[in-house]
């Protein structure tokens, strides 16, 4: 399994320089105001891909940030209402005994 899966990477490593290598022609990056940016095309690409996952984590990053501040706040609530129950008696406990 583990050649298999050396292989398959070796496969995707390959195919990944052949993309590279049909795009290194040099394109322009039209940005505003009449500025222009001259370079690789398969690096405007990584770029793009670089950015979109940054993205992608900042936002779940966001959600995770939010959903652990709701946790934690209900673990605090949840630990004053068992002490709150602690100090006051059931009177059916008396019975059970």
């Amino acid at each position: 399994m583990r050649y298999l899966v050396r292989l398959l990477e070796l496969v995707l490593l390959v195919l990944l320089v052949a993309v590279t290598v049909q795009n290194s022609a040099i394109v322009e990056f039209k940005l505003f105001f009449g500025q222009s940016w001259n370079a690789p095309l398969i690096l405007l690409l990584l770029v793009f891909f670089v950015a979109g996952v940054l993205t992608a984590m900042l936002a779940t990053f966001t959600y995770s940030l939010r959903v652990r501040r709701e946790l934690s706040q209900l673990k605090k609530e949840l630990r004053s209402r068992q002490a709150s129950s602690r100090v006051t008696k059931d009177p059916s406990d008396a019975l059970a005994d």
